[in-house]
């Protein structure tokens, strides 16, 4: 839902990137989509990549930013085979109780914090000088970025918390899926899309919609249309407005790159394939996306990892094949853009052993070379999440406002309970394996 005014000015955006002439529209270095496959240079795009939701702030010129840290962060991913990285592009001053701050922007796009935009530009400067691609969500579902239940709050003063005891679950997301319904709620979040795609990087010169370093607008980190059935029926027509309307309003702002939902899949859609389907048949959605998370979602037993793991295994593998299947029908590319699994015993510390972790990874790893190698939809993955040289800053692995170690790991989780450490050698020996494979599929493919 928009208002008037977003939709005029929408609408005339739109006729004017319509009329550049196509060299305009198709400059070098973006990646395009092809039927089910993403095409860069002419060859086939795939990619091993990673989560780093808090690359701009490690970015940032100020006392909670570290740019030689990013700089390391980023060659060490690079030598992994890392291609690509999932970026949060917003986060909204907020209330709730585990909100990170500092946030991109207030409810007034003007208020934004300039030190916070100067650390996504060297996010990106630095990437392009390695070659890599970003993703850069612009809300959040969730709370730990501010997201959708801000939004709300700026427009009704009210807002309510994650597990809060006076609200059990599903009550927060249900709460939540009240912005799609809410004209004023969502034209805040409109503003913010017009503010941050439409930038110009201050350290390159360069557009943002003419950068090739960025892959894909994403419309939010996991958009749910409710937390269940019953609460997400009725707002599936606000639901779908919100992802048409959104997406067609990037595009009229930028007619050169991708852009996406942020969806979890079937998960993030009551376990509904019609609305998942509704959701990414919208033209202007150009791939699918699609979260797995065994331990969140009780397939896997955090006390009982090596008792659980074959079942959870037989789960993963199900989603897996639903999500290709939905892919094919749609004709369009698949994603899986987070996974996460914990270390063995369920801990937080870097010293626990991640082979568990590991045989996860390569289950999601084969998949994707298998669609590779046989011409399926999922063109690439995104592990949650890169922790690097982060540490948990307190022994209780919690964040708290003002720490600067920054993890993969949101503000709301613990330290060190799904991210990726320096550290961590076999798991980065599985991702390293992993990228040099998925490349030469490519390199055969494309000869």
């Amino acid at each position: 839902m928009v208002t008037r005014r977003s939709l005029i000015g929408g609408s005339a955006a739109l006729a004017a990137t319509l009329t550049l002439p196509l060299s305009a529209r198709a400059a070098p270095g973006l990646v395009r989509r092809e039927g089910t496959r993403l095409m860069l240079g002419g060859r086939p795009y795939r990619f091993a990549g990673a989560n780093l939701w808090y690359a701009a702030w490690l970015g940032a010129d100020a006392p909670y930013g570290d740019r030689a840290r990013l700089r390391r962060e980023l060659d060490t991913l690079a030598a992994t085979g890392v291609t690509n990285l999932r970026i949060a592009a917003s986060a909204e001053e907020s209330p709730l109780k585990n909100a990170v701050k500092p946030a991109f922007h207030g409810a007034d796009p003007g208020s934004a914090d300039p030190a916070l935009l100067g650390g996504l530009d060297f996010a990106l400067a630095e990437m392009a000088r390695r070659g890599m691609k970003a993703v850069l969500y612009l809300t959040n579902f969730w709370e730990w970025s501010g997201g959708m239940m801000t939004y709300l709050y700026y427009v009704t003063g009210k807002y309510m918390d994650v597990n809060d005891p006076a609200h059990p679950w599903p009550a927060f997301p249900n709460a939540t899926a009240q912005f799609y319904a809410n004209p004023r709620a969502v034209a805040c979040n409109h503003d913010w899309v017009r503010a941050i795609v439409g930038r110009t990087n201050a350290i390159t010169g360069t557009a943002y919609r003419d950068d090739p370093t960025i892959m894909a607008w994403q419309l939010a980190n996991e958009p749910r249309p409710g937390g269940d059935r019953a609460t997400a029926t009725p707002l599936l027509p606000a639901y779908y407005a919100w992802l048409r309307d959104s997406a067609k309003l990037i595009k009229s702002l930028d007619g050169n790159h991708l852009v996406s939902t942020g969806s979890e899949g079937l998960k993030g859609s009551v376990e509904s394939a019609e609305i998942y389907r509704t959701a990414h048949s919208v033209p202007e959605i150009d791939y699918l996306t699609a979260h797995i998370w065994p331990l969140n979602w009780n397939w896997v037993d955090a006390g009982d990892i090596a008792g659980s793991h074959a079942a959870a295994t037989a789960k993963v593998a199900e989603y897996l094949d639903q999500h290709q299947a939905l892919a094919r029908q749609i004709g369009k590319p698949l994603v899986i853009e987070e996974f996460g699994y914990p270390r063995d015993g369920g801990g937080y510390d870097r010293e626990a052993s991640t082979h568990f972790k590991d045989l996860y990874y390569r289950q999601i790893y084969d998949a994707v070379l298998t669609s590779a190698r046989t011409g399926g939809p999922i063109v690439g993955s995104n592990f949650w999440a890169w922790n690097g040289e982060g540490r948990a800053a307190h022994g209780d692995h919690r964040f708290r406002s003002g720490d600067t170690a920054w993890l993969g790991d949101p503000p709301h989780e613990p330290q060190g309970w799904y991210g990726v450490f320096d550290t961590d050698a076999t798991t980065r020996a599985v991702i390293a394996a992993h990228a040099k494979a998925l490349a030469s599929v490519g390199e055969a493919t494309a000869a």
